[in-house]
């Protein structure tokens, strides 16, 4: 890993820290469900993002397992990745260094956790197993800094739809795992419009263009106040669009993440705001 010098002095202290960290018990209470823009493999390179999600895992109590969607992952039926431990990595990404191949992140069986989430799904929706299909790097990036040690067992769940309404209901189902001790995560990208970004957006933390920040100013004020319905018109009423998303996979997993908290038009806590290769890194925490 010493290709990657910014990730192992993260490591060095991030895996002491996480050690420490205490892990949830009930009379915590329900845990948050998160938005986790999640960049890209780069991310390991970037010590000031990391601290920030390290930071971010830290002030909350070490989960019992982790429920996350990600950008990454779109497919109906509804489904889950493999559950046994240790499972494989997906590295699906392409033009970053070779190091980024050779990364693992080994979690523990999550066979519990499948179980849980098949018992809130409907009958005429029953979750279906990848049994060789890894985490993707919209779960694995992020929660390698977060939770270093890979002892929290992980379960990604498949993106079904962009329908706003739809992935509310299924973050609804999902809302009583945070009672106990599951950190339920969507991942994606408050902005991701690739094609868009010019030369000089990719230097790391320069001025964002227009459509990014217009989009990130519009997203921040209308989670501040909780207004779910103008975050679900976001392709017709969103400024920055279609720039900000000519696809909708990195912006949709917040609903999942809206839908699982208690109150999901109460206002949302930006935890992690900021730019990436002119790209929004806004992240934020429900109530």
């Amino acid at each position: 890993m010493n290709e990657l010098p910014l990730l192992e002095r993260h490591l060095a202290v991030a895996v002491p820290a996480s050690r420490e960290q205490r892990t949830w018990a009930p009379e915590d209470g329900a845990l948050p469900s998160l938005y986790i823009s999640h960049g890209a493999p780069p991310l390991l390179e970037d010590a000031e993002w990391m601290r920030q999600l390290l930071d971010w895992a830290l002030d909350l109590p070490k989960p019992k397992a982790i429920l996350i969607v990600s950008a990454h992952w779109e497919q109906a039926p509804l489904s889950v990745s493999a559950t046994a431990a240790n499972t494989p990595l997906v590295y699906d990404f392409g033009g970053f260094k070779p190091v980024f191949w050779t990364l693992r992140y080994d979690t523990p069986d999550a066979t519990e956790l499948a179980h849980k989430v098949a018992a809130l799904m409907p009958d005429s929706e029953p979750l279906h197993e990848h049994r060789s299909r890894g985490l993707d790097h919209g779960a694995w990036v992020p929660l390698m800094t977060m939770y270093p040690l890979g002892d929290v067992p992980v379960l990604q769940l498949s993106l079904p739809t962009h329908h706003p309404d739809r992935l509310l209901e299924l973050g609804r189902r999902l809302r009583p795992l945070r009672q106990e001790g599951v950190l339920v995560i969507g991942s994606g990208f408050m902005t991701h419009g690739l094609p868009f970004l010019r030369r000089e957006h990719w230097t790391g933390h320069g001025t964002p263009p227009g459509w990014s920040a217009d989009f990130d100013a519009w997203a921040a004020d209308a989670l501040a106040r909780g207004d779910v319905d103008t975050l679900s018109r976001y392709a017709s009423q969103a400024p920055g669009m279609p720039f900000a998303h000519p696809t909708a996979e990195h912006y949709t997993p917040l609903f999942v993440t809206l839908g699982a908290a208690d109150q999901p038009d109460a206002p949302v806590r930006s935890v992690i705001d900021g730019y990436f290769m002119g790209l929004s890194k806004r992240s934020l925490q429900t109530a």
